[in-house]
């Protein structure tokens, strides 16, 4: 059959010498999501990535990094370590602090979410000065610039007002700026440094192929599994002799940008649609205690008893 003629070149793209492994920008991350169901229940979910390996976990209890790679503390000393999970941690434990103090001010409605990412880039071997983002539902909100806070561009009054409350506390903004201007930098060339061996890896890809559904009447699809490669450029192509068949596809490398949204988009997916659940049970509760026929004392006539939930 012609379609035996077809075949398939898979190449991994090399990712290239030692001295040339890290010319792609590489981002290293720190996600911190916050969701605010009343004023006193929060839940808090946090991580850390390199591109996208992730490098840290986080206990929310005791605060304390999970190091989820054997080179995720980089060349950081313990005392280092130490100082930027107790800092971590006293920010997750403060600033919901903040927001509940000012729910009416910024006119936040519970429940809602505030997800907050900080982290550096990496270009041609040299780290870049930090950065701290803070969104509100999904949506920008203010940004660490320098010293200061700044509103989103979108944040309208509400940006402005956090911003207003943020740069009052000088302290920890100088730790912040520090944070992002040292600390980051510094720690994403030792993560590099450390993880060299396992980010110049190179693993060549598996390939196979299985049928599709048939597009019609007399002809066949054929699908193209390709896995087990790093780095994650990779070249696939369908050859008939020597010339590529239309319609082939190439996978680029993802950019920073990119993974950063998707993971920040999922993470808000997921958390959406927790706080949806929560906000249909909690209305469904209510309807069910405003609904809830009430049960008289034939004795007491104008007394009325109210079924506790636990009872249920």
């Amino acid at each position: 059959m012609l379609f035996l003629q077809l075949v398939l070149l898979v190449v991994l793209l090399p990712r290239g010498d030692s001295e040339d492994a890290f010319q792609e920008p590489i981002s290293f991350r720190i996600l911190l999501t916050t969701s605010f169901y009343n004023r006193s229940w929060t839940q808090k979910q946090g991580s850390a990535w390199l591109d996208e390996i992730q490098t840290h976990a986080w206990d929310s209890k005791t605060g304390a990094f999970i190091y989820l790679q054997p080179w995720s503390k980089g060349n950081f000393s313990k005392k280092e370590l130490l100082e930027v999970q107790e800092l971590f941690y006293t920010y997750s434990i403060r600033s919901p602090l903040i927001y509940h103090n000012h729910v009416s001010q910024w006119q936040l409605e519970y429940p809602f979410q505030v997800q907050l990412v900080l982290g550096c880039d990496s270009h041609f071997g040299e780290a870049s000065v930090g950065f701290m983002r803070i969104a509100y539902q999904g949506s920008d909100l203010v940004s660490f610039q320098n010293t200061s806070w700044w509103p989103s561009p979108k944040g309208g009054s509400r940006a402005q007002q956090v911003c207003t409350v943020f740069n009052q506390y000088l302290v920890f903004d100088e730790i912040v700026h520090k944070l992002l201007s040292d600390s980051c930098p510094r720690f994403l060339l030792g993560l590099l440094d450390a993880g060299k061996a396992y980010l110049q890896r190179q693993m060549r890809p598996e390939a196979w192929l299985s049928t599709g559904p048939s597009p019609g009447p007399g002809r066949l699809l054929l699908v193209c599994h390709v896995s087990g490669f790093y780095p994650k450029p990779v070249w696939v192509m369908w050859m008939w002799g020597e010339q590529e068949q239309q319609g082939t596809q190439r996978e680029q490398p993802h950019s920073m940008g990119l993974v950063f949204l998707a993971v920040t988009v999922l993470l808000v997916l997921l958390a959406g649609l927790a706080l949806w659940l929560w906000k249909r049970w909690k209305t469904h509760w209510r309807q069910q205690c405003i609904d809830l026929p009430s049960e008289r004392d034939p004795s007491s006539p104008g007394s009325t008893t109210y079924l506790n939930p636990a009872q249920w």
